[in-house]
């Protein structure tokens, strides 16, 4: 089984929330979150320079926050 949920804020930042095989915290019953620029995943924000992982439900929250308040 997978999850993956895409979010798209105004900032033109979004996120990949994903939980399957291979993401970090997979085996953990946690998910992982890439940081996207538009289509792409983006290495570059204060928020961090990878994907994160090994996040509870309130840790993807917290993340998606920081994704929204990116200018």
């Amino acid at each position: 089984m997978k999850y993956q949920k895409i979010y798209t804020f105004d900032n033109g930042y979004g996120a990949s929330v994903v939980w399957g095989p291979g993401s970090y915290g997979y085996d953990d019953k946690l998910f992982e979150v890439a940081i996207l620029k538009g289509d792409e995943i983006c290495y570059d924000t204060p928020i961090s320079d990878d994907v994160v992982g090994y996040l509870d439900f309130a840790g993807v929250a917290e993340i998606l926050e920081k994704i929204k308040s990116l200018s």
